[in-house]
């Protein structure tokens, strides 16, 4: 049978290799929510572009057909940078999510090797006695047999 300390051993590996993954899968929701900030962004910055443009034709004194035409086009675009800014936010908030979860897997594995640890600890105090003991008992036959020889000598 195997020791305590291995059988929890077993299940610190399986619990890290789940943490792991775990990292792993927040890792890349990180990074798409960082692709995603930077589509936002670029939007934006597109669309104040286009505002500029739009307010320099303006300024120029453009026919309305050409106002319409790009107001018609910015609205496009602040659909646009709406229904991106609503799945990024839902992109931070499945983040967070992930977030807890690894935080939750990480304590429990980090819990659970404290407990290993716990294990081997006493492992090691418990074999150190015994092997004391096992000196200790073949000192003491030493002795007894060193001793019966000085007797039988004399």
């Amino acid at each position: 049978m195997a020791k305590k300390s291995q059988r929890i051993k077993t299940i610190v590996d399986l619990k890290a290799a789940q943490e792991k993954e775990q990292l792993e899968t927040l890792g890349e929701a990180q990074r798409k929510l960082a692709g995603m900030q930077a589509q936002v962004d670029n939007l934006k910055k597109y669309r104040q572009d286009y505002q500029d443009k739009f307010n320099r034709l303006g300024n120029a004194g453009a026919n309305v057909g050409q106002l319409l035409e790009f107001r018609s086009f910015m609205d496009k675009l602040d659909t646009a940078i709406a229904g991106q800014e609503h799945a990024l936010n839902q992109s931070k908030a499945d983040l967070a999510i992930k977030r807890k979860i690894w935080e939750t897997m990480h304590q429990r594995t980090q819990s659970l090797q404290k407990v290993y640890d716990s294990a081997v600890a006493v492992e090691l105090k418990l074999e150190s006695k015994r092997e004391q003991s096992e000196q200790d008992e073949r000192a003491s036959r030493l002795g007894r047999n060193s001793s019966g020889n000085r007797d039988n000598a004399l």
